[in-house]
């Protein structure tokens, strides 16, 4: 099989980087355990264990090794050659997980664990074997030559990791990149008792100054959030009707990942809350705006989606958290949705960033409009 460049390889570090997250959180009070590290290989069968916890340890090595698996195939290395790399690659971050734990008092090693996280790992690229002995993946590649450039990797990556970012609770709905106030947090603790905390004392304590958030700039705030992703979809779709499929996708995914973390926050009965005048016109507008960019040309999409996500990183900065959203955000913290914790939290705050990382090498590329 030919080489190609497959969004699978940034989602697999990514997901890797959730399974790190999620094994070793919250990462503090590291100490040395009294016995080998290597003991708990050696250990009988869990005396306390639940039916949530197997499948949770054998589901959540799953994508991992579809992950891998596709990539590797993508690469060009034969189908038997990815199968055995995408389970080796799952022992190996599994192993290296459970060896870590030794060191977390709050964290307990556990050889079925490790055994679970392989038969994951494997159940994952024995279903990404099929899917190629299928056809699944030439097909997957004739679609994507259709609707996408050459290059659209990095693309397609963020545009899958955007509702993900949405599920974690947002002061304004689309509102990603929130994350100056939890860095204050984090640097005043590491700094607390230094003397370089004097110096930077009024700087980490800077807050928003508005005290409620204008409707304009809800409005402008839910429009560019919605058009950021749009400007992603047009930078690596050819001109043609396609792009509005994407754009109306982009839409659809909008409203229903907004509508899910609602729900999940504050109960099904107010899943539609965040659907307020200005969030709704913010909706129409975002739409119509990204409607009209369709019409131009790759790079000068790119370059319109840097001004995009520039004006909603400053915007968002600015808005005030206010107190719907800070007992939503303590509730994901105290471990009500710990399986999302992770992920959700980390791509709410950096997508925005790693999106305008991406648009900036899109506008330098070499362009074929």
């Amino acid at each position: 099989m030919a080489r190609h460049r497959s969004s699978a390889v940034p989602l697999g570090w990514l997901y890797a980087g959730l399974i790190l997250y999620a094994s070793l959180y919250p990462f503090g009070e590291w100490r040395v355990p009294g016995n080998s590290p290597l003991h708990f290989l050696g250990l009988a069968w869990p005396r306390y264990w639940t039916g949530f916890d197997l499948v949770s340890n054998l589901l959540g090595y799953l994508p991992l090794g579809v992950l891998v698996f596709g990539a590797r195939v993508r690469a060009g290395q034969a189908a038997g050659a990815s199968v055995v790399t995408a389970v080796a690659a799952g022992a190996a971050l599994s192993f290296a997980m459970e060896l870590l734990q030794n060191y977390l008092p709050d964290r307990v090693a556990s050889n079925l664990d490790l055994a679970l996280n392989v038969a994951g790992a494997a159940c994952g690229a024995a279903l990404g074997l099929v899917v190629h002995l299928l056809g699944g993946v030439e097909r997957w590649q004739a679609v994507r030559e259709r609707w996408f450039i050459d290059g659209s990797a990095g693309g397609l990556a963020l545009l899958l990791l955007w509702p993900v970012g949405l599920l974690f609770p947002a002061p304004v709905p689309l509102g990603l990149g929130q994350v100056w106030i939890r860095l204050q947090d984090s640097l005043r603790s590491e700094l607390e008792g230094s003397v370089m905390l004097e110096w930077a004392g009024p700087w980490l304590h800077a807050q928003p100054t508005l005290e409620r958030l204008p409707a304009g700039q809800e409005l402008a705030i839910v429009a560019l959030g919605l058009m950021a992703p749009c400007m992603i979809a047009l930078a690596i779709a050819p001109q043609g009707w396609r792009r509005f499929v994407l754009l109306a996708g982009a839409v659809t995914f909008g409203a229903a990942a907004t509508t899910l973390s609602t729900a999940m926050n504050f109960g099904p009965d107010h899943a539609l809350a965040w659907r307020t005048p200005n969030a709704a016109a913010g909706f129409a507008v975002g739409a119509m705006l990204a409607a009209l960019a369709a019409l131009l040309p790759r790079r000068a999409a790119a370059g319109l989606g840097l001004v995009v996500l520039s004006a909603l990183v400053v915007l968002v900065l600015q808005a005030p958290a206010d107190p719907y959203f800070a007992v939503s955000l303590q509730a994901w913290e105290q471990g009500r949705f710990i399986r999302f914790h992770g992920a959700a939290q980390w791509v709410g705050w950096l997508w925005p960033y790693a999106a305008l990382l991406y648009l900036l090498v899109r506008v330098g590329a070499r362009a074929d409009d």
